[in-house]
């Protein structure tokens, strides 16, 4: 059974190629691959967004408030319109990051959106996961804005599974063609060679993982796929219109 809620505390480092090796190295010392990372393969991951149609939603996240909130579609690998997605809220509130989900086709999850949150319940759905959505739905007015795809390996601790890093590269967006079903396809975010990993725990990291990010002279970063991409549009936005002024 998956699971439908998560709190938990998220820190996020970029780890280059050439470092990769030697953490993965280490890692594996202690965690174990998802089951889907068999000898270092990715699977991909993909993310549709939604926002109110002025962004209120990520302009209110790159303020760094005390709270925030997002809701996003994903699915795993690219799928058809009949398949099960997982539709979740994300909220951030002093650092502690709640994620809350349900699974739902991804045709009824349009239909979710479009019909200020209405949907016929499945025995499969999380109905009080899907009360908060059908709130935020009505509240905000929401509209498919951003598909946010990547490539992952993560891990789990063995002795605490409450310890989870994720590694992702090949980050990609598009703004158009906004249904998963279209395929994961979309322009770079960051640079090719590049690995964001996220350490997801609700404990202190244990010394060993303190250690190697020391020891590889790995750093916290503040970075945010959505807020990044967000930036990136208003910015070229701002650019053709000096172009065409």
């Amino acid at each position: 059974m998956a699971i439908e809620v998560f709190n938990r505390f998220e820190k996020k480092y970029f780890v280059t190629q050439e470092k990769m090796a030697r953490v993965l190295d280490e890692i594996e010392k202690y965690m174990t691959p998802d089951k889907n990372n068999i000898n270092r393969q990715t699977y991909s991951i993909c993310n549709l967004y939604f926002d109110t149609e002025d962004d209120y939603l990520i302009r209110t996240s790159l303020s760094k408030p005390v709270y925030k909130e997002k809701i996003r579609l994903r699915t795993y690998g690219t799928s058809k319109k009949e398949d099960i997605a997982f539709l979740e809220i994300k909220k951030k509130v002093d650092g502690l990051v709640n994620k809350r989900r349900t699974k739902i086709t991804i045709e009824d999850a349009y239909r979710f959106i479009e019909n200020g949150g209405k949907v016929a319940v499945d025995e499969y759905m999380n109905t009080q996961v899907l009360k908060e959505l059908a709130y935020m739905v009505r509240n905000y007015k929401l509209y498919p804005k951003v598909m946010i795809a990547y490539d992952r390996m993560a891990y789990f601790e063995k002795e605490n599974p409450d310890l989870r890093i994720s590694f992702d590269t090949n980050i990609r967006t598009r703004r158009d063609n906004l249904k998963l079903e279209e395929g994961d396809y979309g322009a770079s975010l960051v640079q090719p060679g590049m690995w964001l990993m996220e350490i997801k725990t609700a404990k202190a990291m244990p010394i060993w993982l303190t250690d190697l990010l020391a020891r590889e002279e790995i750093r916290k970063v503040s970075f945010s796929k959505y807020g990044t991409e967000f930036k990136n549009f208003i910015k070229n936005k701002r650019n053709k219109e000096a172009v065409y002024a």
